[in-house]
């Protein structure tokens, strides 16, 4: 029975293969859609419809967003980990999704090194810490003062527990030493609302989104959380610089397909990937929110998740942190 059964996977794995050249022919007929697990408007979104828009007449067939929103990113990025590896549902895979949630979650439905395998890096960003206008702090070194002699009065807000907000924002607080009230919401968009609103003191943004707002003056920026200085706000100092905590945090964006996915349409998907992060008006778009194209090959992709999977691993767990439900 062994070696029948044998035998029959060995009759499946060749016709899988010998189907693999004609499935790559004709690949893609209908429509892809990019799992975006994040709602509309944050700096998930943005990428993934920069990328939809450019890829479609590459490959000839429209690219789709699909905006699966829930648990910090986990209900999306488990959609496609799960979803047919036949190249029409990719995943717009981040530091968040990718890296954090493995050292976030104890049950994680996903594995991201196992369950997804590149296309290509897109775009990296740094986060930008808003305040609310009428904030009484000056600065953050003047914030974190004040929060240490005032335990959880000052509030933050997130995307979602487990999201890149939540977790640049808790290791700040947890790196400082002070504790912080986090509320979480459902994307950038409702937390935005609250902070404009003056009932949520601070947001530790996506630099992308948290860009026009700061440019409009309806925040205030306290610092960025790369190690440098961002372009962008020149007159804004890093975590770092203020001496407040040793945070340096840059958020990549990628392009992930199944695990399973036949080679073929993988060699497709990077050949026009790598055309579109080549494009001078991609990199444009990219600048104009203070992103970094990044131009990386695949083994250097494969490399930088497995890296940052393990360092941020590491680091969650040093601090304690969790991610909720």
């Amino acid at each position: 029975m062994a070696r029948m059964a044998r035998a029959a996977a060995l009759v499946a794995a060749l016709a899988l293969t010998a189907q693999a050249p004609a499935v790559a022919q004709t690949y893609p007929d209908r429509t892809i859609k990019i799992v975006v697990p994040q709602p509309p408007g944050g700096g998930f979104d943005t990428v993934g419809r920069i990328l939809a828009e450019k890829l479609t007449p590459l490959l000839g067939q429209t690219v789709l967003v699909e905006n699966r929103v829930g648990a910090g990113t986990r209900v999306g990025t488990e959609a496609a980990a799960k979803a047919s590896a036949d190249g029409y549902t990719l995943l717009l895979g981040a530091l968040s999704n990718m890296a954090l949630n493995a050292g976030l979650y104890t049950d994680l439905p996903y594995d991201p090194i196992k369950d997804f395998t590149p296309i290509g890096m897109a775009v990296t960003w740094s986060y930008t810490l808003v305040a609310r206008k009428d904030l009484p702090q000056k600065d953050l070194k003047e914030l974190i003062a004040y929060a240490r002699d005032n335990p959880e009065k000052v509030t933050y807000a997130s995307a979602g527990k487990g999201s890149g907000q939540h977790l640049a924002m808790a290791a700040t607080a947890q790196l400082a030493g002070v504790k912080l009230t986090h509320v979480a919401y459902r994307g950038a968009q409702a937390a935005y609302q609250d902070v404009l609103g003056g009932r949520v003191d601070l947001f530790f943004d996506i630099s992308s989104t948290a860009r026009s707002q700061v440019d409009a003056g309806t925040v205030r920026a306290l610092a960025v959380s790369s190690k440098d200085r961002q372009a962008m706000h020149p007159d804004v100092p890093s975590v770092m610089e203020t001496g407040v905590a040793p945070l340096d945090m840059e958020s990549w964006f990628g392009l992930f397909a199944p695990a399973a996915t036949p080679a073929p349409i993988l060699e497709r998907l990077r050949a026009e990937f790598a055309k579109v992060v080549a494009m001078p008006e991609v990199a444009a778009l990219f600048d104009k929110t203070g992103g970094r194209v990044m131009k990386l090959s695949v083994a250097e992709t494969d490399a930088l998740v497995k890296s940052e999977v393990e360092r941020w691993t590491k680091l969650i767990t040093e601090a304690g942190l969790r991610g909720g439900g």
